[in-house]
């Protein structure tokens, strides 16, 4: 393959996901938006945000590449069943991950806001709200990367080309609108800003 076919078939797989990435990240955007009363209730949330959504990017898209790498080697088919001990084992390995790094990105965004002296709610609350969140946007993205790396891969796809935007997208979207069900949740629980 000359350098311009490879450059061509790159084009040809990233584009759509790329596409779809540009639309979803607005609807992020949008969604972000909509937070403002949780924001301005729940301080330091809004440092929160990036920390978590970088979090979900990395774990995932990590969690992503190695899917990939077992399909390329052969360990692992292009299907879900319940038997495959190394699916089961990465998909496990991810979540807690996720739940862990989201309960780190709390923590941090508590002790870095106490030392700067800002205002910022109770270390419990960030740390619900994270751990909420991280849950269930960690169940929608392994989900999201199992699928779409599968069928890209049975599509004849490069999953390594496919599974960046994929990973971004789902994780700023879910992540965002968890974080934003989890707010809603932990003021109901707790009452008041934290």
């Amino acid at each position: 393959m000359s350098v311009v076919e490879v450059a061509r078939e790159a084009y040809r797989e990233a584009l759509p996901a790329l596409s779809v990435s540009l639309v979803a990240g607005l609807l992020s955007g949008v969604v972000l938006g909509g937070m403002q009363d949780e924001l301005r209730v729940v301080s330091g949330l809004l440092m929160l945000v990036p920390a978590f959504l970088a979090t979900r990017g990395n774990v995932f898209g990590s969690f992503g590449a190695r899917l990939a790498t077992a399909l390329h080697q052969g360990l692992i088919e292009p299907r879900v069943r319940g038997g495959d001990e190394r699916l089961r084992s990465a998909v496990t390995a991810a979540l807690v991950n996720a739940l862990l790094v989201s309960v780190f990105a709390a923590v941090a965004t508590y002790f870095v806001l106490t030392l700067l002296g800002l205002p910022h709610a109770s270390l419990l609350t960030l740390v619900a709200i994270a751990t909420i969140a991280g849950a269930l946007s960690g169940a929608v993205l392994a989900t999201a990367v199992v699928v779409v790396v599968f069928a890209g891969y049975r599509r004849g796809y490069n999953p390594d080309t496919i599974v960046g935007p994929v990973v971004t997208t789902t994780g700023d979207v879910f992540g965002l609108l968890f974080l934003l069900l989890a707010v809603r949740v932990v003021l109901a629980l707790l009452g008041g800003g934290g």
